[in-house]
C-alpha cells in the first residue's frame, strides 16, 4: 500500500474507529442497556440515542475540560430522561440514575479495554507516518486523547465544533489534507463509517480504508469504493508497513 501509492501521512477517524475498533456507538450502547435490564425496547433506545446526539450538537453541555467517562454520563442521562419523558421508560429516580451511572461506566471500561488493541497501532503508525485526526466531536476531543495517552501521536486534530463543519462534509476532510500538508493522494484515510468518511474522504482525493464492522445499519455501501476494508484495526499494519 505505502510503495504503491506513496503513502506519506494517514488520517484517523476517532469515534467507532480508535476507541470502538468498529463498532458504531449506539450498538455499544445497546449491549449495555441490556446488560444492565434496561426494559425498553431497541426501538425506544434508538429514538433516545438519536435525540442525545441532536441535542449534544445544539446546546454546549460538553466542556473542552470533560474526560470521556464525564461526556458518557452526560449522554446516557440525556437519554435516560427522554425515554421517561416520553414514556417509554417508567419514572424512579434511583434507577434512572443508576442506569445512567452504570452504563457510562461500563461502556468507558469498554473503550479502555479496546484501547489496549488499538492504541499500539496508532503508536506504531505515528512512527512511520504523520497523523492527523480528523473527527465530529463535541470542543473536548484534546481532553479524550490525554485521557487515553493518544495525544502525542497525532500532529494535527480537526474537530468539528472547533471548525464549524462536519462529517460527511468533504470540507472537513479537506481541512484534514491541508493540515496534513501532503497531497490528498499521498493520504490515506481510516474510518468506520462509510457515509461518513469514505465518501468524503474518497471526494477529496485521498485513498481510503474502511474499518467494517458493527454499524449503524442505514448506509448505503459500495464495496469497490474503499481501498482497503479491514474488520479489526491491526490489520492495517500490514497494509501500510
Amino acid at each position: 500500500m505505502s510503495r504503491k501509492f506513496d503513502l506519506k501521512g494517514i488520517i484517523f477517524d476517532y469515534g467507532g474507529t480508535i476507541d470502538t475498533n468498529s463498532r458504531h456507538w449506539a450498538e455499544v450502547l445497546w449491549e449495555k442497556y441490556q446488560l444492565f435490564q434496561v426494559p425498553v425496547t431497541k426501538e425506544a433506545f434508538r429514538e433516545a440515542y438519536v435525540h442525545g446526539e441532536r441535542t449534544l450538537a445544539r446546546q454546549p453541555l460538553v466542556k473542552s475540560e470533560h474526560n470521556f467517562l464525564e461526556v458518557l454520563q452526560i449522554k446516557t442521562r440525556i437519554q435516560i430522561e427522554y425515554l421517561v419523558e416520553k414514556g417509554l421508560l417508567d419514572r424512579n429516580d434511583a434507577a434512572e440514575k443508576a442506569y445512567a451511572s452504570h452504563i457510562a461506566d461500563s461502556c468507558y471500561r469498554y473503550v479502555l479495554d479496546v484501547l489496549e488493541r488499538t492504541r499500539p497501532v496508532v503508536r506504531e503508525l505515528a512512527s512511520h507516518y504523520r497523523l492527523v485526526l480528523v473527527s465530529n466531536f463535541y470542543g473536548n476531543i484534546q481532553t479524550i486523547l490525554k485521557d487515553f495517552q493518544l495525544a502525542d501521536y497525532f500532529s494535527e486534530i480537526v474537530e468539528s465544533s472547533v471548525v464549524g463543519v462536519r462529517k460527511p462534509d468533504p470540507a472537513i476532510y479537506r481541512l484534514g489534507v491541508e493540515a496534513m500538508g501532503f497531497p490528498a493522494e499521498q493520504v490515506l484515510v481510516v474510518g468506520d463509517s462509510f457515509s461518513k468518511d469514505m465518501v468524503p474522504a474518497k471526494a477529496v482525493g485521498c485513498k481510503v480504508a474502511w474499518l467494517k464492522g458493527e454499524g449503524w445499519g442505514n448506509e448505503e455501501i459500495d464495496e469497490s469504493l474503499p481501498d482497503i476494508i479491514l474488520t479489526d484495526l491491526p490489520d492495517l499494519l500490514s497494509y501500510v508497513l
